[in-house]
C-alpha cells in the first residue's frame, strides 16, 4: 500500500472537519506530519479529480469540493493506490526447472488480484463521512 492513499484520506478528512472546509498546504502538512510538497502532490491529484478546489492569494488554500457521504475510500484507493497490494518483484521465473519457480508468479498474481478486489469492495463500503465520524468519536473523552 502506498502512502499517497493515506495522505489523501487524511487531507480530505481534515478539510471536512474545518469550519470553512479550507486549509493551506503548510497547515495540512503539519497535520499529516510530512513535507508540504508531498501534500501538494496528492492534493494536485485530488484537485484534478474534483475532490478539492483551490483558492488563490492571501488566505487561500485547498477547499473540500466533494460530499463526504458520497466519497468512498474505494474511490480514493483506485485513484491513488490500485495495484499497490502486489509487490513489484515476485520470486520464481527465469531459467529454473523447479515446478514452484515455474508457476509461482502466475499463482501469486491471481492471489494478489483477488486480494485487491476484496480490498476495493471493503473500501467501497467506507465513506469519507464514516472516517470523519470515527475521528470525532475517537476525540470524545
Amino acid at each position: 500500500m502506498n502512502s499517497e492513499f493515506n495522505i489523501a484520506v487524511h487531507c480530505l478528512t481534515l478539510l471536512s472537519l474545518k469550519k470553512d472546509h479550507m486549509a493551506n498546504s503548510d497547515e495540512i502538512a503539519k497535520s499529516v506530519c510530512t513535507h508540504p510538497a508531498r501534500v501538494r502532490k496528492v492534493l494536485g491529484l485530488l484537485r484534478k479529480q474534483g475532490y478539492v478546489t483551490t483558492k488563490e492569494g492571501v488566505g487561500g488554500g485547498y477547499l473540500l469540493n466533494a460530499d463526504s457521504s458520497k466519497v468512498t475510500l474505494g474511490d480514493l484507493y483506485r485513484l491513488l493506490a490500485r495495484g499497490s497490494l502486489q509487490p513489484s518483484w515476485c520470486s520464481g521465473g527465469g531459467e529454473s526447472t523447479c515446478v514452484v519457480s515455474e508457476h509461482i508468479q502466475e499463482v501469486m498474481e491471481r492471489i494478489y488480484s483477488g486480494g485487491e478486489l476484496a480490498l476495493e469492495r471493503h473500501y467501497d463500503n467506507i465513506t469519507l463521512l464514516d472516517v470523519t465520524r470515527d475521528i470525532q468519536s475517537e476525540n470524545q473523552p
